[in-house]
């Protein structure tokens, strides 16, 4: 596999996959697969979609993934702490 792309979700990641990080990743994938790093002008448009389908399923992929011991979806820092029960 291309050593370019990187693990997308936590713990190797530090936050949240952005939409530039999917692109990048996606980018990379299809650059492999194809053999093409840039695409000549006859294939660019099947190239750019099968970047858009591999970066959608990417974003899917992650939005649903499970990993044991990480947050679900990120501490808003706007979140009130949860307080204790009284005694």
């Amino acid at each position: 596999m291309c050593r370019s792309i990187k693990t997308l979700r936590p713990p190797a990641l530090p936050h949240e996959a952005t939409e530039e990080d999917i692109r990048a990743a996606a980018l990379q994938f299809v650059r492999k697969v194809s053999g093409f790093r840039a695409p000549a002008a006859h294939n660019r448009e099947v190239f750019d979609r099968a970047v858009d389908q591999v970066a959608e399923a990417t974003a899917h992929l992650l939005a649903d993934l499970h990993v044991r011991g990480a947050h679900p979806h990120p501490v808003s820092p706007q979140a009130p702490e949860p307080q204790p029960d009284a005694v």
